[in-house]
């Protein structure tokens, strides 16, 4: 898009967000806009370019009007990423060839993979594979983004601290290899890296709340992308294997030795390369996908309601099933992330937001039955590491969803900006990277380590 085509787009956008606000008459719409104009003209002259005039004049329209204010909290941060973190053409033309990132995509990409057999060959145990195998891909990945980012050598400096306290945690605590804590352990710590690999992500600013749903979108993003991948990996090996098979050659040792190895590790570096080159086509897909399974999911909550108010009494219901209810759960929520993310904060409340309600309070049902299940467990059997770890999750999901479900009313009534609700969503991730770091270290020493 031209630097005055998008100017023009911007300038529709902040005009749309203060025409919402109905104490406002249109005339007075007209004159802020004359002014937010004059004040862009004004800036360019003294050498801005459109983009940075826009941003400038907005944040100084926010200190006279209230609205205009709003506006910029809301959006000045998604404003700075155009800017600054995602230039045009011709300035990605002025970086350097095309070939430049594809070749270090392909080459953290063979390094993770050569990280993943240098872990299969020096842990001899499922359960130690299980807690290295993260820890041995994410600084590739994270790698990636210290690229593409240029993010500052303090912020990766820091970052390296709580790395390797979680390297040496997973490592030196004396685990059962069959106990409870190592499994929990092993599940949780990846938590703990994707949060490290998106203050990376972010370049270094967590604190600010577009970014953390930025990053919210790249990870739904990225699942899209790896599960492509590895479907269309699956159909190429697949093929390639039954063609083989026909001269009697069996590739299967090959797949477990080479093949797999570097492949897992390598569609994640390389599925975050797609999302960041093709974020025009992901955008696209996005609402797609959300007006897809949302649906789907509220249907699946509704069924599950009733098989769990149909099991009888709480305390039989099978610690499977409960299980798998934390999962359902896990993806609701996963859910209301991508939604939230990838929906247009200044659309007016429509149907589908009142379907994200009905979601959001079917799932909330779902938790409140799993929790007293859980609780008429532990208050029979007495406490245990899963139960506990599985007590906690629910807990964070109930506040979490609850509080979303509130703030998706009053967005419906029209009491609630969209923003609200989208801050709440990036206030409360940090809370589950914290509960996971928390499973890791306490976990083990608490219970004996069984």
């Amino acid at each position: 898009m031209a630097s005055r085509e998008r100017l023009e787009a911007q300038i529709d956008q902040w005009r749309s967000y203060v025409q919402r606000h109905r104490a406002i008459a249109p005339a007075d719409v007209d004159e802020m806009e004359d002014h937010l104009r004059g004040r862009v003209d004004d800036l360019t002259a003294t050498g801005l370019d459109d983009d940075e005039a826009f941003l400038v004049a907005v944040r100084r329209m926010g200190n006279l009007d209230a609205v205009s204010h709003e506006f910029a909290r809301e959006h000045s941060e998604r404003l700075w990423k155009q800017l600054v973190l995602v230039p045009d053409d011709d300035a990605a033309q002025a970086s350097g060839p095309a070939w430049r990132e594809l070749a270090v995509v392909l080459a953290l990409a063979v390094g993770a993979g050569i990280a993943v057999k240098v872990a299969l060959a020096a842990f001899d145990t499922d359960s130690a594979l299980l807690r290295n195998v993260p820890l041995m891909t994410a600084p590739f990945l994270a790698a990636y983004f210290v690229w593409k980012r240029r993010v500052a050598r303090r912020v990766v400096g820091a970052l390296l601290v709580p790395y390797a306290l979680l390297a040496v945690v997973l490592n030196v605590y004396p685990y059962v290899d069959t106990g409870s804590t190592v499994v929990l352990a092993a599940i949780h710590a990846p938590v703990v890296l994707w949060a490290l690999v998106g203050v990376v992500y972010v370049g270094g600013r967590w604190r600010d709340q577009d970014p953390r749903m930025d990053f919210a979108r790249f990870t739904g993003e990225l699942v899209v992308y790896v599960t492509l991948l590895a479907i269309g990996g699956g159909v190429l090996l697949g093929l390639t294997a039954a063609t083989l098979s026909l001269v009697g050659m069996d590739i299967e040792p090959a797949m477990e030795s080479w093949i797999m190895p570097f492949a897992v590790p390598g569609a994640v570096v390389v599925g975050a390369w797609l999302v960041e080159a093709k974020q025009d086509v992901v955008e696209n897909i996005a609402p797609v996908l959300t007006r897809v399974f949302t649906p789907l999911t509220t249907v699946m909550l509704l069924v599950t309601l009733v098989v769990l108010l149909g099991a009888g009494g709480l305390a039989d219901v099978e610690r499977e099933l409960l299980i798998l209810m934390d999962a359902i759960l896990v993806l609701v929520l996963c859910l209301l992330l991508y939604s939230v993310s990838a929906r247009d904060s200044l659309a007016r409340p429509g149907w589908f937001d009142g379907l994200q309600l009905v979601l959001v309070a079917a799932a909330l049902a779902v938790d409140a039955v799993a929790l007293t299940a859980m609780l008429t467990r532990i208050a029979e059997f007495g406490f245990s590491p899963n139960k506990v770890a599985a007590l906690g999750l629910n807990l964070l999901l109930l506040v979490h969803l609850a509080r979303s479900g509130l703030l998706l009313l009053g967005f419906l009534r029209e009491r609630q900006p969209f923003g609200a609700l989208v801050r709440w969503q990036t206030r409360f991730l940090p809370v589950y990277a914290v509960w996971a770091a928390l499973v890791v270290v306490a976990f083990g020493p608490v219970f004996g380590f069984a």
